[in-house]
């Protein structure tokens, strides 16, 4: 009897696309190929572990036992394995148990961790920007390729806030805009740059934003994030101008302060200087709304400081008199003396005042952009791990399960579901993939007592030893600089005497 051939394309139930691949060729995701009329994923499992060598794919290990490896003086025992969702694979159609289910005991307690690949449609990113320059207000529209992709959050201290994505923009616009909304998050997610436009279509600003770097903002890239708003940096800087100026207004598109009128100056005995400020005075020495929020000094559209002052009262203000304006990150600076008329001359800056511009710009840190993925672990990633969904999510917020994605510590918002958070730069390189759905498709990890595991209904029967998932073809990189123990007790109730 003859063996029946192959089919020349076979169908992919990776993801709801069901792509027909032909031989040689990869699905619509690149995740999945034909190889010789067999389904084969074309990433590596991953594998974190402990290491001094380069991150490099497919490590050989020598270690035989990946169950139980002997102690080496390492107390907390980082050299374990932790194998993540990384290349893991799917659940859909969802009634499938999850990829990998993997035990291995851990300090005497046998321990459980649950992978697998989700398919978000509901996620997106929040990516904070470390400046003072004007990116847009708050709702401002954030564009990609002419496409609306999210819009502009929230400012914190020093910081501005975008939110990226979501179901709207992924299903619930055009097709276009689902398509380049899908590109840009897969791209943040995985490290890369992505260019933004941000604002009305006639004023738009440009940044481009990438994980764990500067920004750049209308072409210039960003150094430094503030080291406080106006008036905390009199606060924490004014003995250092005493003796050597006057007055010092420190220029700040939210909170621009003013040392003579400030609390700080008050109490080192500063005199009034006869200053006036062109802005909304709130308590003594606090102005806001100096001016219009821009690129330029302190977040705001300035180049010149002077600007920002109208005339000093003659009663109080004298010939002379020194005057230091700076900015919140001390990159921008000058310094004046008042003329007989009571107006402000540029003069040569005393060094110690010099050196005071050089302490606030030492004393702020880099500016950089942070990309934290956040989803919400639906129908499927809990069905893979469980035949009763609810049981997983009152497990994890009852902590007795642990979630993490791609083996980083991921936050898990309070509320109903089970929706995470996590820091890109945490996760291993290229930890994100995409269904043309689209959707983004994102590890995530569960991880419990054995025992627990049962007790909510786990696919017990499809439970391995991590020794037997551990062979040279699974990708093993180290551990980040920040690394975390998805499986330490210490992440548990159980651990700190609560219910078992």
């Amino acid at each position: 009897m003859t063996k029946p051939e192959k089919p020349e394309k076979i169908r992919c139930d990776a993801c709801p696309v069901m792509c027909y691949i032909a031989d040689g060729k990869s699905g619509a995701c690149d995740r999945y190929a034909n190889h010789g009329g067999d389904l084969i994923r074309l990433d590596a499992l991953t594998i974190l572990e402990s290491s001094d060598q380069k991150l490099v794919p497919f490590l050989q290990t020598d270690q035989d036992n990946l169950d139980e490896p002997a102690w080496n003086g390492d107390i907390v025992k980082g050299d374990r394995p932790f194998v993540t969702a990384v290349g893991a694979g799917t659940t859909y159609p969802d009634y499938k148990p999850a990829p990998f289910i993997v035990s291995q005991e851990i300090e005497g307690v046998d321990m459980v961790t649950v992978v697998t690949e989700g398919i978000f449609s509901y996620c997106g990113v929040k990516v904070k920007i470390d400046t003072d320059r004007h990116i847009g207000h708050e709702r401002d529209v954030v564009w990609v390729e002419g496409e609306p992709i999210g819009h502009v959050m929230t400012s914190e201290y020093g910081s501005k806030m975008l939110s990226l994505g979501g179901v709207e923009h992924l299903t619930g616009g055009s097709k276009k805009e689902g398509r380049v909304t899908c590109d840009a998050l897969l791209r943040l997610c995985n490290r890369e740059a992505v260019d933004l436009q941000i604002g009305p279509e006639n004023d738009l600003i440009n940044v481009t934003v990438q994980a764990g770097k500067a920004p750049v903002i209308n072409g210039v890239e960003e150094r430094l994030m503030r080291v406080g708003c106006g008036s905390a940096t009199i606060g924490m800087f004014a003995k250092q101008w005493l003796g050597h100026a006057d007055e010092v207004v420190v220029v700040d598109d939210h909170i621009t302060g003013v040392l003579s009128e400030h609390e700080a100056g008050k109490q080192l005995d500063v005199p009034a200087t006869g200053i006036k400020i062109m802005g909304r005075r709130s308590t003594p020495g606090r102005y806001f709304q100096v001016a219009e929020p821009g690129t330029g000094w302190g977040g705001t559209n300035i180049d010149d400081p002077l600007q920002i002052l109208g005339p000093f009262n003659s009663k109080t203000a004298w010939s002379g008199q020194r005057l230091l304006m700076v900015s919140t990150t001390g990159e921008q600076f000058a310094y004046f003396e008042l003329d007989d008329a009571l107006e402000p001359q540029p003069a040569k800056m005393p060094e110690p005042l010099q050196k005071s511009a050089e302490l606030i710009a030492e004393n702020c840190e880099p500016s950089v952009c942070s990309v934290l993925f956040m989803g919400g672990a639906g129908g499927s990633l809990r069905a893979g791990v469980t035949e009763n969904p609810v049981r997983l999510t009152r497990s994890v917020k009852d902590a007795l399960t642990h979630v993490s994605c791609g083996g980083a510590q991921a936050y898990v918002w309070p509320g109903g579901g089970i929706t995470v958070m996590v820091d890109v730069l945490d996760m291993p390189i290229g930890s994100f993939g995409y269904v043309p759905t689209p959707a983004l498709v994102a590890p995530v990890e569960f991880t419990l007592r054995r025992s627990d595991y049962g007790a909510l209904g786990g696919h017990m029967t499809e439970i391995r030893r991590v020794s037997d998932i551990a062979t040279p073809e699974t990708r093993k990189v180290a551990r980040s600089g920040r690394a975390h123990d998805p499986m330490s007790a210490a992440n548990y109730r159980w651990s700190k005497g609560g219910e078992t």
